[in-house]
């Protein structure tokens, strides 16, 4: 194995995750030995080579998890609970480890890293405990002719494809209700950062997980994957974590044989500061809500909207703020901003910024790419930009924040809502009448209100317009790999 300049603690961590296909309990090699080389984004070094499956590894999988379905969707539900409160210990005691993987295929700063660990290995637990409360209803129909009997079975074998970004937590995100309902999966993790799937596929197998209950299948032809998947009946179940653009091709193929869809899709937040707000408050949040990940999350506040009393104020003291964050290679001491994840990002990001201030934009901070080895882009600040700029229009996916100002509440919310992306939310208000009627007006699925941070594994995530179908955490995220069926009876 390729090894970058890492270090011994680097190697050591890499030495710990596997780098085959997992397929029926087998770990084993692509079938035509194709592999992929993972970079990491701080030395565009080569960190490492995972197996790159193919279309007939691809059926290999569905054969294997198609065979485990009959005997794992009907094992006790306390007994799929107790796996994924094991996979849940043992993800918290090799947090650390987690957090290091993600760092060095990622980029992301260390802190941000051991957050994703934490919250990652809390939807196992949140699942393992919904595992029990899959219940059915009885009801006496109107008519008093006879009893409706509602069961809930599992949908089938899942396939779930996570992206980049939060390697750990996409993954658990859809793994958890999954198992918890009984169905099993096959798992197409991104090319970018796929060695964080694989361990955490290695710590359900030593958690208990049964041999083809859970596949994982790393492959740079992604499309040809998944289409093979789509395209066998056995698989009843898509959910899909991505661009909205790639959702839409996905949607197309999955309703060749109606396959149910869960879609978490792109998103353009407005974050909406008002007159009233505590800026303190709202700063801090504003922190939170854009630069969470250095900003590379589908939750991320991609659009600054503050009304014009308080516009100046909070865009100086902002930038102050992301000006002082410290930029650097995820695992050393005191980064906070590590690499974006490849030079197209990084590149996309530039030429947004670049295009608002030829468009009479003002940086206050950051604008600038820097030279050298790594795909790094400084925390920026841009002010008077232009509304109908493609900054605005665009999911930036960096540390970049643009602002516009606003005079009224029925502005702000006009302005938050032009968009067809719809997935998430946030507003500073002190008047909390008024956070509650712009909230209820947002077309998002989700608000922060006062709260730069939404995400939690108890909570339904998900978005409406072009941002997503169907809901994952909470109660909901397990009932989308749940069937209802009526059973008329009488007695």
């Amino acid at each position: 194995m390729t090894r970058s300049h890492g270090g011994d603690a680097a190697d050591e961590v890499l030495d710990t995750a596997p780098t085959g296909v997992l397929i029926g309990g087998e770990w084993r090699e692509a079938s035509d030995g194709g592999r992929i080389e993972v970079l990491d984004p701080a030395s565009e070094e080569v960190l490492a080579e995972v197996a790159s499956g193919t279309v007939e590894d691809a059926r290999a999988a569905v054969d294997a998890a198609a065979g485990a379905l009959p005997r794992f969707g009907a094992m006790a539900p306390r007994e799929r609970g107790e796996l994924l409160r094991r996979a849940f210990e043992a993800m918290t005691a090799r947090r650390e480890e987690i957090a290091r993987l993600i760092v060095l295929e990622n980029g992301k700063a260390l802190t941000d890293a051991r957050g994703e660990a934490a919250y990652a290995a809390e939807f196992f637990r949140w699942y393992g405990e919904e595992a029990v409360r899959g219940a059915g209803e009885v009801t006496t129909a109107p008519s008093g002719a006879n009893r409706i009997l509602v069961l809930r079975q599992p949908i089938g074998v899942a396939a779930l494809v996570t992206p980049w970004n939060f390697p750990a937590a996409m993954l658990t995100r859809k793994i958890g209700p999954a198992l918890a309902a009984g169905c099993t999966v096959v798992c197409k993790p991104a090319s970018e950062t796929p060695l964080t799937a694989l361990l955490i596929a290695r710590i359900l197998e030593e958690a208990g997980a049964p041999p083809g209950t859970v596949n994982v299948l790393t492959a740079r032809r992604s499309s040809e994957v998944v289409a093979t998947w789509l395209a066998d009946g056995r698989v009843r179940k898509l959910s899909f974590t991505g661009s909205t653009e790639v959702g839409q091709v996905l949607l197309r193929a999955a309703a060749d044989n109606v396959v149910s869809t869960s879609m978490e899709l792109g998103g353009n937040a407005p974050f909406l500061v008002f007159d009233d707000a505590d800026l303190d408050a709202a700063l801090a949040g504003a922190m939170v809500a854009k630069m969470r990940n250095g900003g590379e999350a589908c939750t991320a506040a991609n659009r600054f909207y503050v009304h014009e009393a308080v516009a100046e104020e909070f865009g100086r003291r902002f930038a102050e703020a992301m000006a002082a964050l410290q930029v650097g290679r995820g695992l050393d001491e005191g980064t906070e901003v590590g690499p974006l994840v490849n030079a197209a990002s990084r590149d996309k990001v530039a030429e947004l910024v670049e295009g608002a201030l030829d468009q009479g934009a003002e940086a206050l901070t950051g604008a600038t790419t820097p030279k050298g080895t790594g795909f790094f882009y400084p925390p920026t600040v841009v002010t008077n930009v232009e509304p109908g700029s493609a900054i605005l229009r665009h999911e930036i996916f960096g540390p970049v924040a643009p602002i516009v100002t606003f005079a009224s509440e029925e502005e702000a919310v006009a302005l938050a809502n032009d968009t067809e992306l719809g997935l998430v939310s946030y507003l500073y208000t002190a008047d909390l009448a008024r956070g509650l009627r712009v909230s209820e007006a947002l077309e998002s699925g989700m608000v922060g209100l006062n709260r730069g941070l939404v995400s939690d594994p108890a909570a339904p995530f998900g978005g409406v317009k072009q941002s997503g179908i169907g809901r994952e955490g909470g109660h909901e995220g397990m009932l989308e790999y749940l069937e209802s069926k009526y059973v008329a009876v009488s007695w």
